[in-house]
């Protein structure tokens, strides 16, 4: 019976969370179209909120969709409150559910990430701060950029 359970829910799991992430990178692709200051302006407005809880709502429905169920203990940290949030070992898959249930913060990532289609997309909404490992300066650059954000009083989202 688990067999057959496993054989039934894994394709339509698989459907369920192509569409969703189409949906995504449908979502990211609007909010960012022609984005003024693509990258060094915050999204304001109608494409900030697009991001913060559509973007959110999809991420969190897909991580339902393959099985995780999330409880929230206690409160999260406003961006006033904490505009740096730190998410440790910042290295798996299950990072996405605590940028789901933050509100989308922006991230620390590789710039070559932001070139993979479709995840690259949903990325670049997230207004990352890109990372090159071939640019000796880099280092120096990421720290500059996640102070100014965090010190812009609200303007940029927490940076996880």
């Amino acid at each position: 019976q688990t067999v057959l359970q496993g054989i039934i829910l894994l394709p339509l799991r698989a459907i369920c969370i192509t569409f969703l992430l189409l949906l995504a990178w449908l979502s990211a692709s609007i909010a960012t179209f022609c984005q003024p200051g693509r990258g060094f302006l915050p999204l304001k407005g109608w494409r900030r909120r697009m991001i913060q809880t559509g973007l959110s709502g999809l991420t969190r429905t897909a991580y339902l969709v393959m099985g995780f169920r999330v409880k929230v203990k206690g409160k999260v940290a406003s961006p006033p409150e904490a505009p740096i949030f730190v998410a440790a070992p910042h290295s798996s898959f299950f990072d996405g559910i605590i940028c789901a249930l933050t509100g989308m913060p922006s991230i620390v990532s590789r710039a070559e990430n932001l070139s993979t289609p479709v995840f690259g997309t949903i990325l670049s909404s997230l207004q990352p701060v890109a990372v090159s490992r071939q640019d000796p300066d880099s280092r120096k650059n990421t720290v500059a950029e996640i102070t100014r954000r965090a010190l812009s009083t609200g303007q940029w989202p927490q940076v996880t």
